[in-house]
């Protein structure tokens, strides 16, 4: 069976300490190919599909604004 890679990227527009992330324009990418467009999306609890690296500097881009 083929693994599959799905992504969401966007805007980031709120980031909370329950890493509830708020995204606008949002793409939705599988295994490199776009396959939806969003205007806004909410993610829920993602810190558990996230390295810590990653939180860290998503956090560190949220400080910036």
């Amino acid at each position: 069976m083929a693994s599959l890679f799905q992504c969401m990227m966007g805007v980031l527009a709120c980031l909370d300490g329950y890493m509830n992330i708020a995204l606008e324009q949002t793409e939705e990418y599988v295994n490199g190919q776009l396959k939806e467009k969003y205007g806004d999306a909410f993610l829920r609890d993602v810190n558990k599909y996230f390295k810590t690296d990653v939180i860290e500097y998503l956090s560190t881009l949220y400080r910036k604004f």
